[in-house]
Parts: structure tokens; C-alpha cells; sequence
């Protein structure tokens, strides 16, 4: 037998910035960030933008050849501005990836040319798959603009979409070349996308960042009341949090952990059990109470902590519960059960099933089985919850 085993390493690097006024005059910043590509000419840039954000902001196209004429002497715009629907009919439709791929080819973007995305999450996992198969592979810089794509997805090295009725079944990681968070963006959400990335932030400080916690309990009524300041700092800790787990862990996933993805597996079976008129970060929401329910009728947490949790929740805004938890509750074996949720997570990655759980407010427990009847437990205890909240916001307290 002959062989030859080869082993290489290969470093990734891209920077995630804040700002504000992106595509003002005076804002060097994608201008500079691009031209830090060593590009041997003024890259290409092609331009992709949701069709929510160009509706709330309808001076963004003009701004962004504006910006492109100002600095035409250090990159080439691409004349032709792709508007692609945004949520995630972005990532249903594979047609649109075609005509990102057909403008990346008539445009002629190479692998020193860039992809510019510029959206909600959904919206750039689908831009950025595209990005990842053109050429094998495409500079993006990615400029997130809801607040859930900010603080998570957007900073991520997953790409992707929706495939075979599941949540990215195809895509790729891929890192950025760059991503830059604007908060100019933020002001015009309405107010399920305004709270719905925040569950990324619960998700985060309970399995790495108690402190964290206990800061997104103190912010959490003037956060809900729309104040900027602490949405901004919480953003920023977020995003460090999720770019300090991807840069010492398991970035591409090879192994079965997937400790970022605590209060998901519910969370996907629930979008798509709702034609995902759930937003990710409302199923998210309900995903972590579930979670902390079950983690403590496990007896794994206090439970003074699991309802610091909920209360969070309701606190914020989110709602506890929908019908389709408790349906086919008893009959798993059905698409339409939120436990197979379970056995679609555990396909997605392959392997072991690997759930994440608490055991301590900042401190999470990876687990490899989940009891189906303490689901149904901690499911009909959420219900119990809601109803409560909604009679006496007292009861849910002292509970």
C-alpha cells in the first residue's frame, strides 16, 4: 500500500465594524475595507439589497452610486443594483441565486471583486451562498440590517438556503471578507424585528455570559421601549460573544456540538410548522423557554433561574407560546410534530444528537438525548405560563 497523508491549515480573518451613515460622503468606511484587499486594480462591486430595507429607505440606491461616483477613482461600481425580496422567501426561492450568479457572470466578478449584501439574515445567506459557489468562492462583505442579523447570522461563516421543505439544507461556510454593522439601519424595524434579534442575545449570555445576562435584565424595559443606546451596546456584546465562540470552537461544524444553536431545535421545527410567519427570533424565544422548563423539570436548574428567563422574555415582548407546540404532540413520528424537530436536528449535522441545555445561568450543558414526555411536560408548563401571564402578570411571578 502506498500513501501519502497531507494535513494544512489555512488562517481566516475579516474584521466586523461599526458605524453609522454607511454610504454618506463623508464615511470612509467600505471604501477603505475593500481597498484592503490588495486588489491589483479598483475592484468590482456588485451591489444586492433587500427589497424591505430599499422600501424603508428609498434614497439607499441613489446613496449607494452617489457613494460609488465619489469614489470611483478606488473601486467600480456595478451600475446594475440587484433588489431581491427579503425574509425568508429569500431563501425558498433558488431562482434568485441563479440571478445573482447570472449578474456575476455578465458583470464579470472575480475572485478579486466583491459581493455587497446588504439586508436581514435571511437575505444574506442566501447572497452569500451565491457568493461561495461563483468562482468557488467570491469576496462578501455583508452590512446586516436588522438587528438579529447584527448581533448573529450576519457575522457568522455559514451561508445557505432552503431546500427539500428544510432550513438550510444547502449551502456552505464560507467567512466574510467583512462585515459592517451601520445602526442607521436599525431605526426604521418595526417592532417584531426590533425585539426578535434579541433572542440571540438572551441565547448567548445564558450558555457563555452570566454578567450579560443580568445586563440584558436591567436594559430590557428601555430596550423594549425602542431606546438606541442599549440596543448598540448589546449588539456589540453579542456579536463579540458569537465571534469569540466561532474563533476558538468548531466554526465549520465538523463535530456534532453546536452549543450557539441552544433553544433551536424547537425554534426551526416551529418556523416552518408556521410557513415561517414566525420570525427566527420569536421561534427562538420559544425555543429557549422550552428549554429552560425542561432543563429545570430535569432538575438541572434552579428554578428562581428559569423564571428569570421567562420573565425576560415577556419582559421584551415575546410571546411564550403558539398553537403548534402541542400539536401531534403525542404522534412525533409526524412532519408535523415540533419533536421531529429533534430527528431533523440531529440529520442536519449528522451523528449524535447534541443538544445544549443549562445548568446555571451563564453556564451551558451539552446533552445527547432529550425525554419525549418531559417535553410535553415543559411544553404544556409553557402554555401554563402564557395563560398566566395573560390573566395576572402577578401569577407568572410567584409561579
Amino acid at each position: 500500500m502506498r500513501k501519502i497523508d497531507q494535513s494544512f491549515s489555512v488562517p481566516f480573518r475579516y474584521q466586523v465594524l461599526f458605524t453609522e451613515g454607511l454610504f454618506k460622503s463623508d464615511n470612509t468606511c467600505l471604501v477603505d475595507t475593500i481597498t484592503a484587499g490588495h486588489s491589483p486594480r479598483p475592484p468590482k462591486i456588485l451591489v444586492v439589497v433587500d427589497q424591505g430595507v430599499q422600501e424603508h429607505h428609498p434614497l439607499l440606491l441613489a446613496d449607494i452610486k452617489r457613494y460609488g461616483k465619489q469614489h470611483q477613482d478606488r473601486f467600480q461600481l456595478i451600475d446594475e443594483i440587484l433588489v431581491v425580496p427579503g425574509g425568508e422567501p429569500a431563501k425558498n426561492d433558488p431562482k434568485l441565486v441563479d440571478t445573482i450568479l447570472e449578474a456575476v457572470e455578465a458583470h464579470g466578478i472575480d475572485r478579486h471583486s466583491y459581493v455587497l449584501a446588504i439586508g436581514g439574515g435571511a437575505v444574506l445567506d442566501m447572497v452569500g451562498y451565491a457568493a461561495s459557489i461563483a468562482h468557488r468562492g467570491v469576496r462578501l462583505v455583508r452590512v446586516p440590517t436588522t438587528v438579529l442579523s447584527q448581533n448573529d447570522s450576519g457575522i457568522g461563516v455559514k451561508n445557505g438556503i432552503n431546500f427539500f421543505g428544510k432550513k438550510n439544507f444547502l449551502g456552505a461556510f464560507d467567512p466574510p471578507f467583512a462585515v459592517i454593522n451601520d445602526a442607521h439601519f436599525l431605526l426604521t424595524l418595526d417592532d417584531r424585528d426590533w425585539r426578535a434579534g434579541i433572542a440571540e442575545a438572551i441565547k448567548v449570555a445564558l450558555i457563555k455570559d452570566a454578567a450579560f445576562f443580568e445586563q440584558l435584565e436591567r436594559e430590557a424595559v428601555a430596550v423594549a421601549g425602542r431606546s438606541m443606546e442599549p440596543m448598540q451596546d448589546q449588539i456589540f456584546r453579542c456579536a463579540e460573544l458569537h465571534a469569540e465562540h466561532i474563533r476558538g470552537g468548531d466554526p465549520f461544524e465538523k463535530g456534532s456540538s453546536r452549543p450557539l444553536d441552544f433553544g433551536h431545535w424547537a425554534a426551526h421545527k416551529l418556523e416552518q410548522m408556521t410557513n415561517f410567519e414566525l420570525r427566527h427570533g420569536e421561534a427562538v424565544a420559544i425555543g429557549i423557554a422550552l428549554d429552560v422548563i425542561y432543563s429545570h423539570l430535569e432538575g438541572r436548574l434552579d428554578e428562581a433561574s428559569y423564571l428569570r428567563v421567562i420573565r425576560l422574555i415577556e419582559t421584551l415582548g415575546f410571546s411564550l407560546f403558539v398553537p403548534e407546540l402541542k400539536q401531534n404532540l403525542r404522534n412525533p413520528e409526524k412532519l408535523d410534530s415540533v419533536i421531529r424537530g429533534l430527528e431533523e436536528f440531529r440529520e442536519h449535522l449528522g451523528g449524535e444528537l447534541t443538544i445544549m441545555l443549562i445548568e446555571e445561568i451563564g453556564r451551558g450543558v451539552e446533552v445527547h438525548e432529550m425525554d419525549t414526555e418531559l417535553i410535553i411536560q415543559s411544553i404544556e408548563k409553557l402554555e401554563e405560563l402564557s395563560k398566566a401571564r395573560k390573566t395576572s402578570p402577578e401569577k407568572l411571578i410567584h409561579t
